[in-house]
């Protein structure tokens, strides 16, 4: 049988994946939350199933499991802990932490009050199939769903932080303006919180630690896939795709002291990776990794990649810790079985997959080698953009090359770079340009969590600064980053709120910031720069050497210098140049980029610019 549950005009059937179990229930709830439990009967493959007559759309339950319990084993049984079916379609709340959660078996402790129930929904009828709507070099605009618009003042106050908000006449007018191709939405799946954050005072404001890959978090999606169904809808209306970032790489029940809640007291030795000693291994730095090759794991994944394609018409996936999805015995491989049937399905072969490709893992290092039919983020055009613009000696080369699309990383004629200057996770571009050091303080880790090296620099003072000198420096720095990035080869990608200089104060890692750290200051944002982008935006979109991506050879541009002559070996490998000109042969555009704090007349072909100091000019012949 087939894991999931099935509507039936007298009933509903249940089935669930257990191999280990000695016996499962089916646990219904009434509306005073009154138990009645079905004992579940098992077939020769491992899955429990139970036709509950009279249960339908609406009906709220949980499982429970019992069998052997010898965590060392990874068996984690125990009859006490009400569970999550993996395949429940929606929850009636949202997870909260509590220490009873993860109470070892046999400490008298029943979680059926702490524990969200799951909601019976009845199918509805599949989209029919649409070709994503991104075009190859565009625009990916990354939205945390709930900081997007808790402040956003012409969203109306009930919807602000949701899904919905995401359609809202003025949320769409403003990515148009930017000429969004996708918007990319962080975790929008139930999740829980980290066990450490309740004594802080602190929550999970980002969502990367799932406990369904079905089921939305009802924070989010009080209206369930009705509500993301209908956004999606919306934004592909007005030509937008929709792409969802997806944390397959591990689940919120964290290591051998976290809260068991579904995939753990199910089949533990299924679902998450083990050492040859029996116990989890962590590739994540989250105390769990998910099996993803292993068979049961591979058709949940797949399942549930398929549900969002079919039900909501998502238009692709960003996959949290990429590596994590060809991961085998003996490390990364590129055909592992989960990823060559993510490539073979007829519902997913069309889908825009991006992936996030480190983790911590052995060889988890990844970057160029996903292959065809993937984009991958690219921190290496971060990080030389960042150290071009911040001075660092000897970095013209790396600018060139990253400008170009990346050719020491991907091969085959075409790049598949999602180039981006600053994600979800680091400084803001605006904190960028303000901060040398990290300043995290307010996530209560004694500023030891987010990242140390972030290539940044403070133009004098470290933070806020009324010194007008150093704020027009730190806002020409940001343009000539965003020029950098609009001109550069590949897909690029804007966190959303970059565009018009948002901070997080110097917070590197706000992911436990649900305030107004993390949620973006609408009203507060700056009027010039945002302008600046939709200019860059428009630009880019009518000029298609900006977008392409194929690979660049010097068959298709020259590289000049400020006097318009070809650049030298000499002056290339010059450490102290900062001034190149990058041209298309056969469009005549010229992308003119001025790393030195001086002013520069660039001469090309038969015209001439001026380029203020650490500053990129676009010259384009007349139409």
């Amino acid at each position: 049988m087939t894991p999931g549950i099935s509507v039936g005009p007298s009933g509903t059937r249940f089935c669930v994946w257990s191999p280990e179990a000695t016996q499962l229930w089916l646990c219904l709830f009434d509306s005073d939350d009154r138990e009645v439990r079905l004992p579940m009967l098992r077939d020769a493959d491992g899955c429990w199933h139970v036709e509950a007559a009279g249960v339908g759309a609406g009906a709220r339950y949980g499982l429970r499991a019992d069998g052997p319990y010898d965590p060392d084993a990874g068996l984690w049984f125990d009859p006490d802990k009400l569970l999550l079916d993996p395949y429940a379609p929606a929850i009636d709340r949202a997870f909260h932490y509590d220490p009873a959660l993860g109470a070892p078996r046999g400490r008298g402790c029943d979680t059926a009050r702490l524990m969200p129930k799951g909601v019976v929904a009845a199918a509805i009828e599949p989209l029919p199939p649409e070709p994503p709507r991104f075009a190859p070099g565009g625009l990916i605009y990354e939205v945390q769903v709930r900081g997007f618009t808790m402040l956003h003042p012409d969203v109306p106050p009930a919807q602000r932080g949701t899904i919905a908000a995401l359609a809202h006449p003025a949320v769409i007018a403003h990515l148009q303006s930017l000429h969004v191709s996708a918007i990319e939405l962080m975790p929008i799946n139930a999740w829980i919180d980290e066990r450490h954050l309740g004594p802080l005072g602190l929550t999970n404001a980002w969502g990367y630690n799932p406990v369904s890959y079905f089921a939305l978090d009802p924070r989010l999606a009080p209206g369930g896939m009705a509500e993301l169904r209908a956004m999606v809808a919306a934004l592909h209306q007005a030509g937008i795709g929709v792409i969802l970032d997806m944390v397959y790489n591990h689940d919120g029940e964290s290591d051998a002291q976290g809260p068991t809640l579904s995939l753990r007291g199910l089949d533990a030795r299924g679902y998450f990776r083990h050492g040859a000693d029996g116990r989890l291994i962590n590739d994540t730095g989250t105390g769990n990794s998910i099996a993803c090759n292993a068979p049961v794991t591979r058709r949940l994944i797949l399942d549930s990649l398929r549900y969002f394609v079919a039900q909501a018409g998502v238009d692709g996936f960003r996959f949290d810790l990429g590596p994590a999805l060809g991961r085998m015995a003996d490390g990364f491989d590129p055909h592992a079985p989960l990823l060559q049937e993510m490539r073979a399905d007829p519902l997913l072969a069309d889908r825009i997959l991006i992936a996030e490709p480190w983790d911590i893992g052995p060889g988890g290092y990844q970057l160029g080698n996903f292959g065809e039919g993937w984009l991958e983020w690219n921190d290496r055009y971060r990080d030389d953009m960042r150290r071009f613009w911040r001075g660092d000696a000897g970095t013209l080369g790396a600018l060139a090359t990253r400008l170009a699309g990346s050719s020491d990383i991907f091969g085959n004629g075409m790049t598949r770079s999602v180039n981006f200057l600053a994600a979800h996770d680091g400084f803001t571009l605006a904190d960028l340009t303000a901060y040398e050091q990290r300043h995290n303080d307010a996530n209560g880790e004694q500023n030891r969590d987010g990242h140390g090296e972030n290539f940044s620099w403070n133009n004098g003072v470290e933070g806020t600064s009324d010194d007008p000198a150093i704020e027009a420096a730190r806002v020409g720095d940001i343009k000539a980053l965003f020029a950098t990035l609009f001109a550069s080869r590949g897909a690029i990608m804007l966190t959303a709120g970059d565009e018009f200089g948002r901070t997080q104060q110097g917070n590197n890692n706000a992911y436990a910031q649900d305030n107004a750290i993390g949620w973006i200051d609408w009203d507060g944002r700056d009027r010039d720069l945002e302008a600046h982008s939709f200019a860059l935006a428009r630009l880019r979109a009518d000029t298609p050497d900006l977008s392409g991506v194929t690979l660049l050879s010097d068959a298709d541009v020259e590289w000049l210098d400020e006097d318009g002559r070809a650049l030298t070996v000499g002056q290339w490998e010059d450490p102290s140049r900062r001034r190149l000109t990058m041209r298309y042969r056969a469009s005549g555009v010229a992308i003119c980029v001025n790393g030195d704090a001086q002013p520069c007349r660039f001469h090309v072909a038969d015209g001439a610019i001026e380029v203020g100091g650490r500053s990129v000019a676009l010259m384009r012949p007349e139409r």
